[in-house]
């Protein structure tokens, strides 16, 4: 696995208790959108020269600084001077589901906040989209493909997507024998197993695991924060294998501890590199390390039980 430090924040998700996950646009950046704080001020032409027209990682550091120091739970973006037919002609999703939830962006700036993304790392793959695992291939936003870098430019999942997925598809037809003869998997058993009556503590870890990875490792990190973030990860890893060898399996289970090994492997990335690279930002490293090339993170399965050690292997 590769490059799990580098996980994309999405600078502008609409800020609604029932909204979730509701992203706006940046082409209403680009359209002439401003970023405003809950006083009206606009903020961004302090971090960069470009303003709201910055990178999106910039913009949403720049955001998450302006939150962080004001105590504000969100900030604005304020489309309203480009006038009510231009906004329902460019935007009329964005301005219907905005209305949906009481507010009217042709009238009043939209809250926003910034929300995690795109992971630009994953299972290392060559450019066939194989893993070194025969037979397994990995595509799209799963893949470390090494197309992304250190930095997401929006379309690229759609070129990943495309080119490395006709690559494995060839390979996979090539690699084919004419007949294959498989195996027949046994039935799931459950013997002694149990359901649970405990169904809340799923709920509650997984929570406590998105406040964790939020609070310590987030669009601005430190050390200290990551490593805080890592011992609470262990913690819940070891509550879930308990969690998994005593009750029924669940698909709300299997996901939670997916999402706690991917937490697992973000944090450990994010440890050892020692500098601020792309989406990789942290107060104790700010500067590039220009000492050589650009290193990947690589993390290297020690044994199946779920523990992982960083190969010394270096690749540019």
């Amino acid at each position: 696995v590769m490059n799990m430090e580098f996980s994309q924040f999405h600078p502008t998700c609409l800020y609604h208790p029932q909204a979730k996950s509701f992203l706006i646009t940046e082409a209403v950046r680009g359209e002439g959108g401003k970023l405003l704080l809950p006083d009206g001020t606009r903020f961004m032409d302090r971090f960069d020269e470009r303003g709201e027209l910055a990178p999106r990682d910039i913009v949403a550091r720049a955001i998450d600084h302006e939150m962080k120091r004001l105590g504000a739970d969100c900030v604005y973006l304020d489309i309203t001077h480009k006038g009510e037919d231009f906004i329902q002609e460019h935007f009329p999703t964005i301005h219907e589901t905005c209305l949906t939830y009481g507010i009217d962006m042709t009238k009043q700036p939209i809250p926003v906040v910034p929300a995690a993304h795109y992971t630009c790392g994953g299972v290392l793959t060559d450019l066939r989209g194989r893993t070194d695992l025969t037979g397994l291939y990995a595509i799209g936003e799963c893949a470390g493909t090494g197309l992304h870098g250190a930095n997401r430019l929006a379309s690229n999942s759609l070129l990943e997507c495309l080119v490395f997925g006709e690559a494995a598809s060839k390979d996979i037809i090539e690699a084919l024998p004419v007949e294959d003869h498989f195996k027949p998997i046994p039935e799931w058993d459950e013997t002694g197993i149990t359901d649970s009556d405990e169904e809340v503590i799923v709920a509650h870890n997984w929570e406590q695991l998105r406040n964790v990875m939020w609070d310590f490792v987030g669009i601005v990190r430190t050390t200290k924060r990551v490593q805080r973030a890592q011992h609470r990860v262990d913690l819940l890893l070891s509550e879930i294998d308990e969690y998994y060898g005593n009750f029924r399996v669940t698909n709300d289970l299997l996901e939670l501890r997916n999402l706690s090994v991917v937490a697992k492997l973000i944090i450990q990335s994010a440890l050892w590199r020692r500098e601020s690279r792309g989406l990789h930002y942290t107060t104790d490293y700010p500067e590039l390390d220009e000492s050589g090339s650009p290193r990947q993170t690589i993390l290297v399965p020690e044994n199946f039980a779920g523990r992982w050690v960083i190969s010394g292997q270096w690749k540019t």
